[in-house]
């Protein structure tokens, strides 16, 4: 028996050996969870079950918010939030099939291509969402920022380890590819990046320019070649041309900016004298 099994006050020593076992939901709900069955005639095979339910929905919902801290996304979005009707060529069922995340047990990539402000980066999100609740591993990241992180890591001797762990993450999603042009070592970094994935993990790739203009970021025609065939082989492609919900949104505040000091200025004017109104 443990130590103090047969001695001090029961709640003091429940407590005490439920967190050891790090069962901190059962701890929470016990008692209330037994008035209830108490008072509904519940056996206690059913009583410890709802309580052990409960423990496993918790641990779940704590695993999945790790998950997500882990993947170090820029902001929690939905797809409910999407506007889909912004973007009338954009595949929706494709999409919808891309949120059951199965493409990620088939290691499969998907390439999200539009000019800026269409939602590329909100899709990637919200798939990235979706995967960390279907129990996978994340990681979110720019193509500027990965390779200023391989970059540095080579520089510091460390760059075998950030491989491996780029390498192991199920879910890696690269956005903004094609914002910032890169040097060739770090065009390098970010191929070997994405070839030690192929085949063994999904990627998500978001970018404002098509493919035969990635050259231009990557510079070497024989690079993005070599990248694209890796790339494109496993892939489902996103198009995702349209106006810019920025901008759409910028448009739309500066109007009603306008009609709000439009509406300041018209005022009332009194003739003390008259008594009569006027607006000016």
């Amino acid at each position: 028996m443990p130590t103090g099994t047969t001695s001090g006050a029961p709640q003091v020593l429940l407590a005490h050996h439920l967190r050891q076992l790090k069962l901190p939901t059962v701890l929470r709900e016990y008692d209330k969870v037994a008035r209830e069955c108490a008072r509904d005639g519940v056996d206690h095979p059913r009583y410890l079950l709802r309580l052990i339910e409960l423990e496993l929905i918790d641990r779940e919902r704590r695993t999945v918010e790790r998950r997500i801290r882990a993947a170090r996304f820029p902001a929690v979005k939905s797809l409910d939030t999407f506007d889909f009707t912004a973007i009338p060529g954009l595949n929706k069922m494709l999409v919808l099939e891309l949120f059951r995340s199965e493409y990620i047990v088939r290691r499969e990539n998907i390439i999200a291509l539009g000019n800026s402000g269409t939602g590329k980066t909100h899709v990637a999100l919200a798939l990235g969402l979706a995967a960390c609740q279907k129990g996978f591993t994340v990681a979110f990241t720019t193509a500027a920022a990965l390779v200023s992180q391989l970059l540095e890591a080579r520089d510091e001797r460390r760059l075998l380890k950030l491989q491996r762990d780029l390498a192991a993450v199920k879910l890696l999603i690269i956005d903004e590819l094609g914002y910032v042009p890169l040097s060739s070592t770090g065009a390098e970094l970010l191929f070997e990046t994405f070839s030690q994935r192929y085949e063994r993990g999904s990627t998500i790739v978001t970018s404002n320019l098509p493919f035969e203009d990635w050259t231009q970021v990557l510079g070497s025609e024989r690079l993005t070649g070599a990248l694209l065939d890796r790339l494109t082989h496993h892939v489902s492609i996103l198009t995702m041309n349209g106006d810019s919900y920025r901008l759409r949104e910028s448009a739309g505040r500066r109007r009603a900016d306008s009609k709000a000091a439009q509406n300041q200025a018209t005022v009332d004017a009194v003739d003390l004298d008259t008594g009569e109104i006027t607006t000016v």
